[in-house]
């Protein structure tokens, strides 16, 4: 089982006629969501509202096949984030957050220890950055790091993240990483003097076994070990990005997993690789391709 650990919310998206529409969103819901879909066992752990987006927040959960065993559920209102999409279908966004449901995960709320069967960590996202969620997770990180893949998503928020806290731990959390899965942008505020080329090698030399570059249209790129791979991304009428990374990451995940390659030691050769990023990079356009974070289920991926 993988047991994706962060925030679920709802956008509010803002339409270029000046309407607004509310859709669930959320990095690590979106993963949770994409990797159930894509046939993996998979625990959602956050902490949720019980008000009416929090119930149609686990109810989407569910429906896809994600477990809530490891979620919690509290009074406070849902976390909103406002996104607003330009003519391109590229996302841009605001959060409402002060007092409401995903930041208040606290160490409390966790399992003492995990099931045998939990093979991996997937954290990010605002999970980063609001407390006392984000330092929940870096101790669950560091406690966890040792017997299981730790997949990383920093998913960069600029605007949320201009403190040297977070700075401080995300590098903490980079280094406890096995797979660190970014945007170019991302990169960019990680390492701003060298390409993601050079930035991927340098997080490579802290002891991360792959990095991984999403490169929106372009596709993506792989570093792991002396290997380095880019991909084209399958072209696509893109209707929206939201959800689009988060896809992904989750197809990457999903693809180590049906072949087995689940473990804290990572290790695959070329080909393995090239196939990983293609078989991301499809969830990703097919997520693209419709409105709103939507990821694909497996027989699409096999239909394409």
């Amino acid at each position: 089982m993988i047991v994706v650990c962060g925030e679920a919310l709802i956008d509010i998206i803002q339409n270029g006629d000046g309407s607004q529409r509310a859709a669930p969103g959320g990095g690590p819901f979106n993963t949770a969501r994409a990797l159930a879909r894509l046939g993996v066992p998979t625990a959602f752990l956050g902490h949720l509202s019980e008000d009416k987006f929090g119930r149609e927040l686990s109810d989407l959960l569910v429906a896809d096949g994600a477990s809530l065993e490891l979620a919690t559920v509290g009074p406070e209102p849902t976390t909103i984030a406002v996104a607003d999409v330009d003519s391109q279908g590229f996302a841009e966004y605001q959060f409402l957050v002060k007092g409401t449901s995903a930041p208040n995960l606290t160490m409390e709320m966790l399992p003492a220890e995990f099931a045998r069967d939990v093979s991996a960590l997937h954290v990010g996202t605002l999970g980063l950055v609001l407390e006392p969620m984000a330092s929940t997770i870096v101790e669950l990180v560091q406690r966890e790091r040792d017997g299981r893949l730790i997949m990383l998503d920093p998913n960069i928020r600029i605007g949320l993240t201009d403190d040297f806290d977070y700075r401080d731990r995300l590098n903490t959390l980079i280094s406890a990483s096995t797979i660190v899965k970014a945007s170019d942008s991302d990169l960019a505020w990680i390492h701003a003097d060298c390409d993601y080329t050079e930035a991927a090698d340098r997080i490579l030399g802290e002891g991360v076994r792959m990095v991984v570059v999403t490169l929106g249209a372009d596709g993506a790129f792989g570093a792991h070990r002396d290997l380095r791979i880019r991909v084209a991304a399958p072209p696509v009428e893109v209707v929206d990005t939201i959800g689009a990374g988060d896809a992904f990451g989750a197809g990457l995940l999903a693809w180590l997993y049906d072949h087995d390659l689940i473990r804290p030691e990572l290790s695959l050769d070329e080909d393995e690789l090239r196939s990983a990023l293609a078989y991301a990079c499809l969830a990703a356009s097919l997520t693209c391709a419709r409105g709103g974070a939507d990821p694909p289920w497996k027989p699409e991926m096999a239909e394409v």
